[in-house]
């Protein structure tokens, strides 16, 4: 499991070590993790240039004490001092100084970076808010046109730890380097996308056991897929409802059928107007036209995907003692005291636009912090939320950590992908997995999916599910 904490968590244990080693140890773990990062980038040191972009806290003391190891195996540092000598680290400037490496000021940073083949951004550290200064923000902007690597010391100048959000100008790297733990906003889109590839440095930090954030990796999701039993049947394994699609919409019911069938459910039952497109696709579909009150057993339903108006089956699902998956027009049809009223578990899965339109706000409002959005979502609607996008979220409502989603690709983004999802979340939901890892794994298995299908190029949703076994057996075959 990947896992990212708060500002203030990692502020507390780095207080904490600190008090029991000796006087800047953590610091020199830091740097000695981020000049090993900066010599792999540069493939070859002595030679090298190197420009160090130096604010006033702790990460340009970092960037200082790497380019003084640099300096010392023979690239050419020059560390722009973006604050001033006097507000900058002290020991970490006298170790550069006394390696060989030169100083600039922020007036002469262009003609360095323009020459340099990296830079290390040591501008803001994990306490930033709001976007960068105007002089950084100049200094930024010249990187941003230079033709130089960048490696951001901790996280990206510019972009918040905590919730992942940019409010304004910030630095893009080719690689961060981050220290002790992953901070959220290395995880969460709009931030992660200014991060690069992220590299964690262990620097002997002890945290605590409930992280802000974590990510599931392959041998997490092959512990919480469904394994049926040598006595199992397609009843034991469970049965999952869609109650999905409609004279307009019927590929939506076929699509949420292709995910539910390979999700881990012994069976699929399908209540809707389109049973003839689902049984054409999937024969083995059991297929209801009497309502979801009658179709027969199920342990969990989905419903919404392609429902257009017919709200009356949505108030029916939500009505039932099983788990249900509420997704595309049920989101918008549901009455929101049935959702907070139900007993069973409850697992929405909005995108952002339907999101915004739950919350009342516009959508580049949750685009822009989709850690607020979901945890939000959540609480107000007493549910479980995940929030799809380019980083999908899954939030309980009683609070804890929200997993986020590692896997995946833009090409995922076409029209029906949502409802093999839905469809693939349901039937885990069926077999019995709690809501935030039904909705977890069911992203992760999907993500996968989706790359295998793509291969960088464009699929349609139907790829995707035919791909989902390919996706399983990769997670379980490690």
């Amino acid at each position: 499991m990947r896992t990212a904490y708060s500002v203030e968590t990692v502020r507390a244990a780095e207080r904490a070590s600190m008090a029991r080693l000796p006087e800047g140890a953590l610091m020199q773990r830091a740097a000695a993790g981020l000049a090993a990062a900066c010599a792999e980038m540069l493939g070859r040191v002595y030679g090298g240039r190197v420009v160090l972009l130096v604010g006033s806290g702790d990460n340009g003391g970092d960037a200082l004490y790497a380019g003084a190891r640099l300096t010392r195996r023979g690239a050419g540092v020059t560390a722009v001092l973006l604050a001033g000598p006097e507000r900058t680290h002290r020991g970490g400037l006298a170790a550069l100084r006394r390696a060989g490496g030169t100083i600039a000021a922020a007036e002469g940073a262009g003609r360095a970076i323009e020459r340099a083949g990296l830079v290390v951004d040591g501008i803001v550290g994990i306490g930033g808010k709001g976007g960068l200064r105007p002089e950084a923000r100049a200094v930024a902007e010249a990187v941003a046109r230079s033709r130089a690597a960048v490696v951001a010391v901790d996280l990206p100048s510019g972009v918040e730890a905590d919730t992942g959000e940019v409010r304004g100008a910030a630095l893009r790297a080719d690689l961060t380097v981050t220290f002790g733990t992953h901070k959220p906003g290395l995880l969460i889109d709009p931030a992660r996308e200014y991060a690069g590839t992220v590299r964690l440095v262990d620097i002997g930090l002890e945290l605590p056991p409930d992280p802000e954030l974590e990510a599931l990796q392959h041998a997490d999701v092959a512990r919480l897929l469904p394994v049926p039993a040598a006595e199992s049947d397609k009843y034991r394994r469970g049965v999952v409802g869609i109650a999905a699609g409609s004279a307009r919409y019927p590929g939506a019911a076929v699509l949420a059928v292709s995910g539910a069938l390979r999700g881990g459910a012994g069976a699929v039952r399908y209540v809707g107007p389109a049973g003839d497109a689902v049984i054409a696709r999937y024969p083995e579909t059991l297929v209801s036209d009497q309502g979801p009150a009658k179709a027969g057993r199920v342990q969990a339903w989905v419903v919404g995907p392609g429902a257009g108006e017919d709200s009356a089956t949505v108030a029916e699902v939500l009505d039932t003692d099983v788990p249900v998956l509420l997704d595309a027009d049920g989101l918008r049809l549901a009455d929101r005291d049935a959702v907070r009223g139900r007993t069973a578990p409850t697992l929405m899965t909005p995108h952002a636009g339907e999101a915004a339109a739950l919350l009342g706000v516009r959508r580049e409002e949750v685009e822009g912090a989709r850690l607020a959005a979901v945890r939000e979502l959540a609480a107000r609607f007493r549910a479980t939320v995940l929030l799809k996008g380019s980083t999908t979220l899954v939030a309980d409502p009683g609070g804890g950590a929200v997993r986020v989603n590692p896997t995946g690709t833009g090409w995922l983004a076409t029209a029906g992908s949502g409802d093999v999802l839905s469809g693939l979340a349901g039937s885990l939901l069926a077999a019995g997995l709690p809501a935030r890892d039904a909705g977890s794994v069911a992203a992760y298995l999907h993500g996968l999916a989706g790359r295998f299908a793509a291969r960088g190029a464009p699929v349609g949703a139907h790829d995707v599910a035919a791909r989902i076994p390919a996706a399983w057996r990769g997670v379980t075959r490690g």
